[in-house]
């Protein structure tokens, strides 16, 4: 039960009352100091709560791939070394003429192959800088930067720089470079100046080649000779392209090519309706009833023709913008044609026809 004092009413007095008597508070009614405010944050694991959802880092996988063909391939690069090395001992032990040759011959190799390897690198090395310039050139139609843009046409008139032809567009071009603003614009007109020509000499190189498959193909009396010539044609198409856009490729160069062009075709979907293949196979309907041979030529010449139209998006340095992208409809109508004759490439300069038949 509470006391009376607990409940004592309040009152009025003065300080200076005799009859008022002050004592201290207690220890435990003397007023709290007062904390100073700025106080340093807890961490969020002080208060026992997840700071977030940690995401586990992916373990790392060791290289073993790599380390096999590496030691492998120091392991045959020994092995061939030390057979060389026993050949020419022999050599010299039965006659120093012997031995002399050996070792030239040896000298004769090594170089060689130095050179074939420098030749690959350098064609892997512009191949993968005409990947880069179009995928800049994509980004800058984008963004609209013009810095980017410059770079862009500064990238595309050294990589042309070896076809004399494009001179005059080059010239044209760099005169244009000063007074444009907006790097989307410099792109395309970078396109309309330097890739006619071009791409007037890519078309006519598809159509040729489409042809010659499909009169090949249909006069042809064994499969395995229809595979190997529209093998080699496709190879030879591919190869004359890069080329033509400025592509030196070796050995390497052309199995990375092909590689991009068939998954460019997968990624497009092989045969697309929107291309009129349909309409074109339709079309050429009475030519399989007539003939099942013309009928397949006609089908392979379609599919030569799209396998380098998907090469030219693969070679060509710019992507198609300010220029109309070339059709399956515009290279199907001449399929059963003999291969034509080069035609007078519109404004950038005439691509002569030795030019890419290397």
């Amino acid at each position: 039960m509470n006391s009376p004092a607990e409940f004592r009413r309040p009152a009025a007095f003065r300080p200076d009352d005799p009859n008022v008597i002050l004592r201290p508070a207690p220890a435990e009614t003397a007023p709290l100091r007062r904390l100073p405010t700025a106080t340093a944050e807890r961490e969020p694991e002080d208060f026992g709560e997840p700071a977030g959802e940690l995401v586990p880092a992916p373990r790392r996988r060791a290289p073993w791939a790599l380390v096999f063909w590496v030691s492998a391939g120091g392991l045959v690069t020994l092995g061939l070394g030390l057979a060389v090395a026993n050949l020419l001992s022999d050599l010299f032990a039965r006659a120093n003429s012997l031995g002399y040759l050996g070792l030239g011959l040896a000298t004769l190799a090594a170089v060689a192959a130095s050179a074939i390897v420098l030749r690959e690198a350098l064609g892997l090395w512009r191949l993968a800088t005409i990947d880069q310039l179009r995928a800049r050139a994509r980004e800058t139609l984008l963004s609209d930067d013009r810095d980017a843009g410059r770079a862009v046409v500064a990238e595309l008139v050294a990589l042309t720089r070896r076809t004399p032809e494009l001179a005059r567009a080059r010239a044209q071009l760099q005169h244009h470079v000063g007074e444009i603003i907006d790097g989307r614009d410099l792109v395309r007109i970078a396109e309309r100046d330097l890739m006619p020509g071009l791409d007037a000499e890519a078309r006519r190189l598809v159509a040729n080649a489409a042809s010659r498959v499909s009169v090949v193909t249909a006069v042809s009396p064994r499969a395995a000779v229809d595979m190997v010539f529209v093998l080699l044609t496709a190879l030879g198409l591919v190869r004359r392209l890069s080329l033509l856009y400025g592509g030196r490729p070796g050995t390497l160069g052309m199995v990375r090519l092909m590689r991009h062009v068939i998954s460019h075709l997968a990624m497009t979907g092989g045969i697309a309706v929107t291309d009129g293949v349909v309409q074109q196979m339709i079309g050429h309907g009475l030519a399989a009833k007539l003939s099942a041979r013309l009928g397949e030529g006609v089908l392979n010449g379609l599919l030569t023709a799209r396998l380098g139209l998907a090469a030219i998006e693969v070679t060509r340095p710019l992507p198609f913008s300010a220029l109309r992208q070339p059709t399956l409809q515009d290279l199907a109508g001449g399929l059963l044609r003999a291969p034509d004759r080069p035609e007078p490439a519109p404004a950038g300069g005439p691509v002569p026809r030795t030019a890419v038949q290397d």
